[in-house]
């Protein structure tokens, strides 16, 4: 059952993600010509009452309510004449598509995105935070590069969709016992769950990433 639910979550966060995110960036833009203008031609915004957590709770149940949808034939269907159209429209493509891609590369169950959860030191030598490991360095960059390198992605906390792309000397980066789910987690309550350390092992830095 909470397999098929996380399924359905899952389902309606790769539609709505990408779009929400280009609807942000459309928006930010269209705020910032509109701050141009002197405050007497801009209308005064109308006010609503507000209900604490009805917002959150009305962003669930539609992003749940996506994913029952775009489960079977009909949904999947539509949600391609949906991205067909996005694909039409210039700027709005280009956004769209770009932050499509990363979403169902993290989002997706079958994604690999992350491969590891790694220790590294960031944003200076001596001050540590979890990130994960996301590859080796391609052509036209590792050649410049001394020495192995790691690609790494280091996540911002609450939100680890907004990060840092790194890449570091395999020496210094410390693979860690955890999963990854784990270590999502970690990062996700800002410290607050810590994962307890494998059986027979005391928790801290652990060898190399391989």
């Amino acid at each position: 059952m909470m397999r098929t639910l996380r399924r359905y979550f899952v389902a309606g966060l790769l539609v709505w993600v990408p779009l929400a995110v280009t609807i942000w960036v459309i928006r930010f833009l269209v705020t910032t010509m509109d701050g141009v203008l002197p405050e007497w031609m801009i209308p005064d915004a109308i006010e609503r009452q507000h209900i604490p957590g009805a917002g959150l709770i009305a962003v669930l149940l539609l992003v749940f309510a996506t994913g029952v949808l775009v489960a079977n034939f009909v949904g999947e269907r539509l949600v391609r004449l949906w991205e067909k159209l996005l694909a039409r429209i210039p700027i709005v493509r280009t956004i769209y598509s770009s932050v499509k891609q990363v979403s169902d590369t993290i989002l997706s169950p079958n994604g690999q995105a992350f491969r590891k959860a790694v220790l590294v030191q960031y944003p200076r030598e001596g001050a540590w935070t979890i990130a994960f490991l996301t590859g080796a360095p391609g052509p036209g960059v590792i050649e410049h590069l001394p020495g192995e390198h790691v690609s790494v992605y280091v996540p911002t906390t609450p939100n680890p969709t907004s990060g840092f792309f790194l890449l570091l000397p395999k020496r210094d980066v410390v693979e860690l016992s955890m999963s990854v789910d784990a270590a999502l987690k970690y990062i996700v309550s800002m410290g607050v769950v810590a994962p307890g350390p494998p059986p027979g092992r005391k928790a801290g830095p652990g060898t190399p990433a391989t």
